[in-house]
């Protein structure tokens, strides 16, 4: 058997180690072709030694000069640099996979230039639906490629819609833990620290993702990439909170009969399906044990409390542009609460007004898509810096 030639963008990062682990479970299958990072650069060459890729790249052109002397008694090891080298070398004929695990606006081009390379996209990167996924899904259809979904939540939904092939879907309802701050008072909001927000109760997943998960914004960008991914409208897809976190989604049939996948928090099992589709491979790990479980709990979200979700919808009912400013706002604010820039209720706040402000276009293209993050990031700091010296005014 011919094994699957893998590039993952975004390996130093939580959801590629863990890709890594199951390439590793599975030496007869996969092989790492590339891998790629954005400045873990120690990371990045630690995980070459171990996987020996035909190349490596960092995207942060400035440790460049690090990463050959790390790998300097590895000459096999072709090591790239710069953002332009990810669109590159996605596009190697060897390739026959890519996880698009990156952060960020940044995975949208890669991803392009996958697809547009015929390469089986494996995507993770949730923002690259979010930003431009009108855009994405007629990439694929006039490319003839595929997307599998690696988030949890899609590939739930993905694996419950298999062999159903036209039956007509009704409703997806895609669950959520909640996050920390679940049963907090708009009180108690005001005063959650970045560090309260990174204890996520459920899933280890990385920072941004995790302060994402805790205003329920990720729950938003997710009703996104439902749409685009499984052709459901916004209006047809039902976020309930579900603190165990067991049921990771679910599909409501025309007959009314409902289909969901059950598993323990581990993304290790969705990157797995997205890799072996349409096969199941063995996967070391725990296995669900429901009695030990005991209860099943759901819950409609609370979106006045939770505002980040309810400017999501706001966002998916204008579309145009304005999930692309959405994003970009969400990515200053996110790092911004991470540094204390902003408060965790002041999040919501700026990404409105940055809402407010930006310019819309309704039919973008990808240079729009490309000054709209631009503009949208540039007003979004605007408004948080200003924040943050009218706060520190006040207490002096």
């Amino acid at each position: 058997m011919k094994k699957q030639q893998i590039c993952i963008l975004g390996s130093t990062g939580n959801i590629g180690s863990q890709a890594l682990d199951v390439i590793q479970q599975h030496p007869d299958r996969y092989e790492v072709y590339c891998l790629t990072a954005n400045h873990s650069v120690k990371k990045l060459a630690e995980q070459a030694r171990q996987f020996n890729p035909a190349a490596v790249v960092i995207a942060t052109e400035s440790y460049y000069d690090q990463l050959r002397e790390l790998l300097a008694d590895r000459p096999d090891i072709k090591i790239y640099a710069g953002k332009e080298a990810l669109n590159e070398i996605v596009e190697a004929d060897p390739i026959d996979t890519v996880l698009a695990a990156m952060t960020g606006f940044a995975g949208l081009a890669p991803t392009i230039h996958a697809i547009k390379a015929h390469k089986k996209i494996c995507l993770a990167n949730k923002e690259t639906l979010v930003v431009a996924g009108e855009m994405i899904c007629n990439l694929t259809k006039e490319y003839h490629t595929s997307i599998l979904p690696v988030d949890s939540e899609h590939s739930a939904i993905f694996q419950s819609i298999v062999g159903e092939d036209h039956n007509q879907i009704d409703k997806i309802l895609l669950t959520c833990s909640g996050g920390p701050f679940r049963l907090y008072t708009h009180d108690q909001l005001s005063l959650v620290t970045a560090a309260q927000a990174l204890k996520h109760p459920t899933w280890n997943m990385g920072e941004k993702i995790t302060i994402d998960s805790a205003s329920l914004i990720n729950k938003g960008f997710e009703v996104m990439e439902a749409k685009w991914l499984f052709g459901v409208p916004a209006d047809r897809i039902q976020v309930l909170i579900h603190p165990q976190s067991i049921i990771h989604s679910a599909v409501q049939f025309a007959d009314g009969a409902i289909k969901a996948q059950l598993g323990v928090p581990d993304m290790r099992l969705p990157i797995q399906y997205a890799f072996s589709f349409p096969e199941r491979l063995p996967l070391n790990g725990k296995r669900l044990d429901l009695i030990q479980v005991g209860k099943l709990e759901f819950f409609a979200p609370d979106v006045e409390k939770f505002k980040c979700l309810a400017l999501a919808f706001e966002a998916i009912q204008k579309g145009g542009n304005m999930p692309c400013i959405l994003n970009a706002a969400n990515e200053i604010v996110n790092t911004g609460f991470r540094h204390g820039e902003c408060t965790f209720l002041e999040m919501a706040d700026i990404i409105e007004k940055t809402m407010q402000s930006v310019s819309f276009d309704i039919h973008p293209d990808y240079n729009g898509y490309i000054e709209t993050d631009a503009e949208a990031r540039k007003i979004a700091t605007e408004i948080m810096t200003h924040r943050s010296c009218s706060a520190e005014s006040k207490i002096i």
